[in-house]
């Protein structure tokens, strides 16, 4: 039996919204709850394949507007919006091409955002996952959270230049697979 209060009000469901009204939405949005469905709503409509490439753009836009709004202050918030950002962002550039207008969508830009992320070098990384499991609970969150950040790394890399950027990342996807 269905009651009113199972079935989503059309003016409360954002799936249904158009890009405009989600976008204006999220610009006064205050609570992290109302961006990250923002985030994701929008995140979805970019992954419609049945939607033009420059729609889907779009949405990914609105997507990372919101994201960006919710970089919170702490470690951990802010790492996990960088990590949705950077996955995004390697989306866009690997399912619907780079594009130099928008820095967002540079293979390069997002390579730099990488490289900026980490608090620690790949062999420094390593060297402390050898033994993860005797390591106090912050310093294993902070390896999960290194893990995290260069998850993107197995589909950016094919669209980097040879180059110093892309030489500093290759260490991470190996060093990923060591990291709890």
């Amino acid at each position: 039996m269905s009651t009113d209060s199972d079935q989503r009000e059309p003016e409360r469901d954002l799936s249904t919204w158009p890009v405009e009204r989600l976008q204006a939405f999220a610009a006064d949005a205050h609570g992290w709850s109302q961006l990250e469905l923002v985030r994701v709503v929008a995140q979805q409509h970019a992954y419609d394949s049945s939607e033009p490439r420059e729609v889907r753009r779009h949405w990914a836009e609105l997507s990372l507007l919101a994201n960006r709004r919710m970089l919170g202050d702490g470690a951990e918030g802010s790492a996990r919006e960088l990590q949705q950002q950077f996955m995004l962002r390697t989306w866009v550039i690997a399912h619907l091409g780079p594009e130099d207008e928008n820095s967002d969508w540079r293979p390069e830009e997002l390579a730099a955002d990488t490289l900026a992320a980490p608090a620690m070098s790949p062999s420094d990384a390593a060297t402390l996952a050898t033994n993860w499991h005797q390591l106090p609970i912050e310093q294993i969150r902070e390896l999960r959270r290194h893990k995290n950040l260069t998850g993107h790394l197995k589909w950016l890399i094919g669209h980097l230049q040879p180059g110093p950027k892309r030489d500093r990342l290759l260490p991470w996807i190996e060093t990923r697979q060591l990291l709890p």
